[in-house]
């Protein structure tokens, strides 16, 4: 499979899990929490599907299209060990669903990342909240869910908080 062809794959698996993510979270109150704004299209797209929702954005430093960029008041700018602890204060609630785009080709890096991020995230995230990410966070009180159709298992990853799957 070509670079290109795989990208697609990807994007689509990234959608098709965030549109499913918007009946999963209907009843769970709180914000969204997007990690890794890039060029902002993940966080345009989040802002169509939960138009009734603050949207809280995590990253290093500002990169996107300047009509995706969040207010500064939902922008956390840094690196996650030192954005995500004590952000519960900033956010004001928990989080109904968390976003995670943060991998890189190199695997290793992704599975100590996504051990890091889980430690980071859980205090963040609501009771049967859901999390969709591009690597896998090997969380113990976070069951998996089934992925969209189409979606091939290991392109994307899909999780309820507190195991209630």
């Amino acid at each position: 499979m070509s670079r290109l062809d795989s990208v697609i794959r990807r994007l689509r698996a990234q959608r098709d899990c965030l549109d499913v993510s918007v009946r999963l979270v209907a009843d769970v109150p709180g914000p969204v929490l997007e990690f890794g704004l890039g060029n902002g299209r993940t966080y345009d797209h989040l802002r169509t599907l939960f138009p009734d929702r603050e949207i809280f954005v995590f990253d290093r430093r500002i990169a996107a299209h300047p009509d995706c960029v969040p207010d500064a008041a939902h922008m956390l700018l840094g690196d996650f060990d030192h954005t995500m602890p004590g952000a519960g204060a900033r956010i004001g609630a928990r989080a109904a669903l968390a976003h995670f785009d943060v991998g890189s080709p190199d695997t290793a890096a992704n599975r100590a990342l996504g051990e890091r991020l889980v430690a980071l995230a859980a205090p963040l995230l609501a009771p049967g909240g859901v999390v969709v990410s591009d690597i896998e966070l090997p969380a113990p009180a976070w069951s998996a869910l089934a992925l969209p159709d189409g979606v091939r298992d290991g392109r994307y990853f899909m999780y309820r908080v507190g195991g209630t799957g």
